[in-house]
């Protein structure tokens, strides 16, 4: 199919543009629409964790029960029977697959080429009542489908995390979810894994607990607090999720699955690293070392520590972040590599994920020739 790349920092994505009844068939629908008889049945949301948290949001919420279903609906083919001049829909269908699809650029052109089709259907991330109108419209008018084309917004070969995020960020009005507490609904829906909760819980108590080296340094976008924010809720909780998965073992049998005590643990953990690095903590305007991509390799480093072992056998026994403070040590020699000023040139990466990689790698391996 054809397609513009589009590129935004370090994301890329595709617009692209479908016949309607063409666009029907490659998508999948999360959520059960009526209309005048008639309904749209929901695709099983199988193993994928985008489906199931999407699903799972539209089910749970008033807003999505039948009656404002066959309401909304009939509103939205109305308008797609009586409009004439006016697009029918002007605004893109955000569309998402895990896949990573091919892109090959047509000759002559930088940003314009041909972008293969997923194996799978398309997940609709926005413009799932749009569709459904459409689908219902397709019903009555089927003459009019090959003369309607539908624009879109793909994302492929993105993660979960990214996917979810985008959902709930742009359906936070009418599925009534703030925008600014992915990670609380984490901690609150029923359908959620313990881990998730678990981890969401661990977040909550770094933004708010007064011993918090990270408090109101976390950007949960609808906090409260006026002071310079590091890092971004979601990212926090991405990286705490990802060691808490790994090291589930221990949280379970070490610390019984107790936020409070994994808070203390990570609370330590981060006190000795701010000891350390006491020259360059905080100081945002001269250093890197408190931004996202440290703050989340340094997450790394500690779910390396719970591997080893050794660290948090010292933990246990002192309970405090002197524990952690003599095994971090060599990392006051490393405050000048963190220095914005040619912080980039020292940690080369072609995006944010390898340069937290490297930043982990170095600070791993200064700790592994003690």
């Amino acid at each position: 199919m054809l397609a513009t790349r589009i590129q935004q920092k370090e994301g890329m994505f595709y617009f692209i543009s479908y016949k309607a009844a063409e666009l029907l068939e490659r998508v999948r629908f999360t959520s059960r629409y009526y209309y005048e008889g008639e309904e749209i049945g929901a695709e099983s949301a199988g193993d994928d964790e985008v489906a199931r948290f999407i699903a799972g949001i539209e089910k749970s919420e008033k807003g999505f029960q039948r009656v404002l279903n066959r309401r909304k609906i009939r509103q939205i083919v109305n308008f797609y029977e009586t409009a004439v001049s006016q697009p029918l829909i002007p605004g893109t269908i955000l569309l998402f697959t895990d896949e990573a699809l091919r892109f090959r650029r047509a000759d002559g052109a930088e940003t314009v080429g041909h972008l293969g089709e997923p194996r799978e259907k398309f997940l609709i991330i926005d413009g799932q009542h749009r569709l459904a109108a459409l689908y219902f419209f397709g019903k009555r008018h089927p003459e009019q489908m090959e003369r309607l084309e539908v624009p879109c917004m793909l994302f492929d070969g993105k993660s979960a995390d990214f996917a979810t995020e985008m959902f709930v960020i742009i359906n936070s009005t009418h599925t009534r979810i703030s925008k600014s507490h992915l990670i609380d609904l984490y901690e609150k829906v029923s359908w959620e894994t313990p881990e998730k909760k678990f981890a969401a819980r661990i977040v909550n108590r770094l933004y708010e607990e007064a011993d918090s080296p990270l408090r109101y340094k976390i950007n949960r976008l609808g906090g409260r607090s006026r002071q310079e924010k590091w890092i971004l809720q979601s990212e926090v909780f991405n990286e705490i999720h990802k060691v808490v998965q790994s090291q589930r073992r221990f949280f379970a049998d070490q610390l019984q699955m107790r936020s409070d005590r994994a808070y203390d643990l990570i609370r330590d953990y981060l006190k000795a690293v701010r000891a350390v690095m006491e020259s360059v903590w905080g100081e945002n305007d001269k250093f890197t070392f408190t931004r996202d991509v440290t703050l989340k390799a340094l997450i790394r480093i500690l779910g390396d520590l719970i591997r080893d072992r050794k660290a948090v056998r010292a933990w246990e026994e002192q309970r405090s972040e002197k524990a952690f403070i003599d095994i971090l040590r060599p990392w006051a020699e490393l405050g000048r590599e963190f220095r914005i000023e040619g912080f980039y040139e020292r940690f080369p990466a072609k995006g944010q994920v390898e340069r937290v990689r490297k930043i982990q790698m170095r600070l791993a391996g200064v700790l592994q020739k003690q």
